[in-house]
């Protein structure tokens, strides 16, 4: 099995992706394709150690995208931009799935161009693992499509579901409808046309409308909603483990001694807690509709996140999460003529 990294336009630079890309190899025994400045990866592959028996190569790519270039217009331009490159090898089947902590515009642009849709997939979305008091639950979409139709939201449960069911482990995994209210009657227009929707299909277990407080409950295993609404819930929740995290080191480091003794009687429960609620467990979101895998990371990823990422991804490919999708893609097609993308 071979995974694409791209390894440029992020925030840390080269360094922590090839770092996590050369862990991922030693701990799994996959073949890695690096995708980037050609010179700074082999010095990079040289300081983190990776000898020539490792299963590393190295793709070339002259240009890179940065966070602040329009998606679009970049990917049309920049034919030798790393996420071009890598989605090509992805394309052409040289490489079985693809990871790339840049700019998510970017990615989503370049895996459409390059990767494509599945059949009956019109717009993809992207699929968030957020640790829950349950383990976790996929929120989706998260950054994909702002402004989505009905339609393409029923479409998007199929996919987060065999996505849970894969992740999990978990037959028919539970479903829900990010809303205001668990009345069937709440929501806006596009929660009200989406529920009759939802509620008919077959190829889901789904239970109702969730509120935003169930999406850390684990109320759920998966839970859809437009792209506006899941990002600013998922930037939200991100704020706020970290300023939980932040006032707890405070509070403890401002309250004397006792206040310390007690932060080390607790210290591996606090760790624990920490490693449940560490997103880099996960390694990023999956960019799901599309016709191979295809993993966004975060910007600022560090090795921990890539090494994780590479991780699902073999276990993703080895579950073929992709050719599932498109079965019950195409049973919905065939099936029901009101949900056709």
């Amino acid at each position: 099995m071979r995974i694409a990294v791209d390894v440029m336009g992020t925030d840390y630079g080269p360094k922590e992706i090839v770092k996590g890309a050369v862990d991922a190899v030693k701990a799994y025994g996959c073949e890695v394709v690096l995708v980037g400045d050609e010179e700074v990866i082999k010095e990079l592959l040289v300081t983190y150690h990776a000898d020539k028996n490792q299963k590393i190569t190295i793709c070339n790519a002259s240009q890179v995208i940065t966070m602040d270039e329009h998606p679009a217009i970049a990917v049309r331009r920049k034919k030798d931009a790393s996420i071009v490159v890598a989605s090509n090898l992805l394309r052409k089947g040289e490489c079985d799935a693809l990871v790339s902590p840049g700019s998510t515009g970017a990615a989503v642009t370049s895996a459409l161009f390059c990767v494509g849709r599945l059949p009956g997939v019109d717009k993809p979305c992207i699929a968030t693992t957020i640790p829950s008091l349950k383990g976790a639950t996929i929120l989706l979409d998260s950054g994909a499509v702002v402004d989505a139709k009905p339609e393409h939201m029923a479409l998007n449960a199929i996919m987060g579901s065999v996505y849970a069911e894969k992740l999990f482990s978990k037959k028919e995994p539970s479903v829900g409808l990010l809303n205001i209210g668990t009345e069937e009657t709440k929501g806006n227009a596009q929660s009200l046309a989406l529920y009759p929707l939802l509620k008919e299909l077959k190829q889901i277990n789904f239970i109702g409308n969730v509120e935003g407080n169930d999406i850390t409950k684990g109320t759920v295993d998966v839970i859809v909603c437009d792209a506006f609404t899941g990002n600013v819930a998922l930037k939200f929740g991100e704020g706020l483990v970290s300023t939980i995290f932040t006032l707890m080191k405070d509070s403890i480091m401002q309250g004397g001694i006792l206040a310390k003794l007690g932060a080390l009687l607790i210290k591996p429960a606090l760790e624990k807690m920490k490693k449940h609620m560490d997103v880099q467990e996960y390694g990023g979101a999956l960019l799901l509709g599309v016709k191979a895998p295809f993993m966004i990371c975060h910007g600022n990823s560090k090795a921990k996140s890539i090494t994780s990422a590479i991780r699902m991804m073999i276990t993703l490919v080895e579950q073929d999460v992709v050719g599932t999708i498109s079965e019950k893609i195409a049973e919905v097609e065939l099936g029901n003529e009101e949900i056709e993308a």
